[in-house]
């Protein structure tokens, strides 16, 4: 096994993590400060907030300038590219100047609302927003994760095998929620078309619902192999909370973490990197969890120098 495996949370930032007060010393409060010392606790964050509003340069520059050589951001993509509502008020100008006038009067968006070329524009966003992060090394992963309405259809294939041509050379990795795409009689093919495209496949763990979850089957489809744990609280998964901390509050227990123990070293037999994520994201409780891990699974330390490995499709 010799494959980077790196443990980390899918948020630095949540307002009930700043609250806790658990995780960053007293003086601790900026931007700056929190991701320093963030990267001193752990190799890998997942950037989320890119989900609600697209990403820019100015931030990719800053989060590479406030790192160490070899930390890894993997960054979501936006929500408008994988068939979430947007929020209209959260646009940039350029984009909300694109959309019909009945969607502008409209709070949410969603990609069919856009015409090619304000589609194309938005692509183009992400290549020049991700790039300081891709010039600096520390570009892990673009994470599509996709909705239960995004079912398995060949024009929804179609769209996943489209991904790689508009990210050219940066690792793509693809979320389902339900779907139909990772039912028992569906697995082998969805794994196969990522495969063949060199989409990597992200395992999860969540509560089980029968239209918005996915089982927690471990493959590895590319260079790159992601496990995302979102927690077990099957009583707010498919809730409409305040908060997301409020649906994905749960804190893994040292058996249920240790469950995942033989699927990641699996994974790092197949891939060359293991990204694992959690996504319990309730005050500190991902980050305990991601220690905790990270000590079960003896995986990589903190960032400083590592060598950085071509996990890019071909």
């Amino acid at each position: 096994m010799s494959a980077r495996i790196l443990v980390g949370s899918c948020s630095w930032t949540d307002p009930t993590l700043i609250s806790s007060g658990r995780f960053y010393p007293p003086g601790v409060s900026s931007a700056e400060d929190r991701l320093r010392h963030y990267a001193r606790q752990f190799p890998i964050v997942e950037v989320d907030s890119t989900y609600y509003a697209p990403p820019t340069a100015r931030n990719s520059e800053l989060w590479a300038a406030r790192t160490p050589d070899g930390f890894v951001f993997n960054v979501k993509a936006y929500g408008l590219l994988t068939g979430h509502p947007a929020r209209v008020d959260r646009m940039p100008g350029w984009l909300r100047e694109a959309l019909p006038a009945e969607t502008l009067a409209k709070k949410n968006a969603y990609r069919k609302d856009l015409a090619p070329h304000a589609l194309d524009g938005l692509w183009e966003l992400h290549r020049a927003a991700l790039a300081p992060l891709a010039d600096a090394g520390k570009l892990g992963a673009v994470l599509f994760q996709f909705p239960p309405w995004f079912t398995r259809t060949e024009a929804n294939g179609e769209y996943l095998r489209e991904l790689p041509g508009r990210l050219p050379g940066w690792p793509l990795a693809v979320e389902f929620r339900g779907g139909g795409w990772m039912e028992p009689e569906a697995a082998a093919g969805s794994l196969s078309m990522l495969e063949e495209t060199w989409l990597a496949y992200v395992s999860v763990d969540e509560p089980q619902a029968p239209r918005t979850s996915t089982p927690p089957v471990a493959a590895a489809t590319a260079r790159l192999a992601i496990v995302r744990l979102h927690g077990r609280n099957a009583d707010t998964w498919d809730s409409r909370t305040g908060a997301a901390s409020d649906r994905f509050k749960y804190l893994y227990s040292d058996t249920e973490l240790e469950e995942w123990v033989p699927r990641v070293r699996e994974l790092a037999r197949q891939a060359q990197a293991v990204h694992v994520l959690f996504n319990n994201n309730y005050e500190d409780w991902g980050m305990r969890n991601a220690r905790r891990m990270a000590q079960l699974l003896d995986a990589e330390a903190p960032a400083g120098g590592q060598e950085t490995l071509d996990l890019a499709p071909g």
